[in-house]
C-alpha cells in the first residue's frame, strides 16, 4: 500500500541509491509532499508530489501523514517565505528552525499551517503562489538566488543546480517545470530565433553529444541568469552563454522555450 510523507526540515537530499554515500538527485525543501513507493531498509523510495521525480529519502527525515492529509495539502493555496531564509516554530515543541526560500506553505493562513496533529507558525512575510506569470515578476524572484553556489541536486538559495533553479523560480510563479533540464525542454514552445526570445524565456545548452545539459532563463538586454558555479548573470546570443570574466564562450545554445503566453 503507497504511503505518503511531508519534508518537515529545512532540506532533505534524495539520492540517486539506499546510503548517505550515493549521489545526492535532488532536495526536498520544508512543505514538500511526496508518496512513498518503496523501502530497502531504512531507506525509502520516494516519488515528490511537485514533479514526480524520484529519489531515495532515510526513514529519519521522513514526517508520516495520510493519504487524506496528503491531498488536502497538494490542493491547498500555496503560499512561500518572501524571505532568502525564515524561521518556523512547531507549536507543541516550540521548536524553531530555519525554512529557505522555495519552500511551500500550503493551507498556510493567519501565520499558522496544519500538517496532521502538528502546528507550525511563521512570523515572518509571505507571499502566495501566483495566479498568472509576469515576466518581470519571474525576474524578481530569479534575482533573489543571485550568488547562490552551484550545487548537484541542490534547491535552495545555499546550493542550486541550473535546473532546480529555474523550477523554483517558475514554481513560485505558478508554473511547474520538470526537475531536469531535460525534461524542461520538453515543454512549452519553441522559438526558431533568439531575436524571438523575451524575459522569461528558457534557453537550453546542449554537449557535443547532443545531450541537454544546461538551462537558464533569459532577462532584459540579451542577458541570461543562470547557475554555473554559482547564481549569475551573463551574456547570451545565438552562439551561447558569453563569460566576460573568462572571455569565452562556456555554454553552446541548443533551443528556446516560452512557457508563457
Amino acid at each position: 500500500m503507497t504511503q505518503f510523507g511531508f519534508c518537515g526540515l529545512s532540506a532533505v537530499p534524495v539520492r540517486a541509491e539506499a546510503s548517505e554515500r550515493s549521489e545526492m538527485v535532488n532536495q526536498l525543501l520544508f512543505g514538500e509532499t511526496f508518496e512513498i513507493i518503496d523501502s530497502i531498509g531504512e531507506w525509502k523510495l520516494a516519488r515528490g508530489s511537485l514533479d514526480k521525480y524520484e529519489g531515495f529519502i532515510n526513514e529519519k527525515q521522513i514526517l508520516h501523514i495520510s493519504g487524506p492529509e496528503y491531498q488536502r495539502l497538494n490542493n491547498a493555496e500555496r503560499i512561500f517565505p518572501k524571505e532568502l531564509v525564515s524561521v518556523i516554530t512547531e507549536k507543541k515543541t516550540s521548536h524553531g528552525f530555519n525554512i529557505l526560500f522555495g519552500s511551500p506553505l500550503p493551507g498556510f493562513t493567519d501565520g499558522k499551517m496544519k500538517v496532521g496533529d502538528r502546528e507550525y507558525h511563521l512570523k515572518g512575510a509571505t507571499m502566495s503562489q501566483a495566479k498568472e506569470i509576469i515576466p518581470d515578476e519571474l525576474i524578481s524572484t530569479a534575482k533573489k538566488y543571485l550568488g547562490a553556489p552551484y550545487l548537484w541536486g541542490g534547491r535552495s538559495p545555499f546550493g542550486i543546480d541550473c535546473s532546480g533553479f529555474t523550477q523554483a523560480v517558475f514554481n513560485m510563479n505558478g508554473y511547474i517545470l520538470g526537475r531536469d533540464a531535460s525534461y524542461q525542454a520538453q515543454q512549452g514552445t519553441t522559438l526558431i530565433l533568439i531575436s524571438e526570445a523575451g524575459p522569461g524565456d528558457l534557453a537550453f545548452f546542449d554537449n557535443e553529444e547532443g545531450q541537454i545539459i544546461h538551462v537558464g532563463m533569459i532577462i532584459e538586454n540579451e542577458k541570461i541568469i543562470h547557475a554555473s558555479g554559482q547564481v549569475r548573470i551573463d551574456k547570451i546570443d545565438h552562439h551561447g552563454i558569453y563569460n566576460d570574466e573568462l572571455k569565452k564562450y562556456t555554454h553552446k545554445l541548443r533551443l528556446i522555450k516560452r512557457m508563457i503566453g
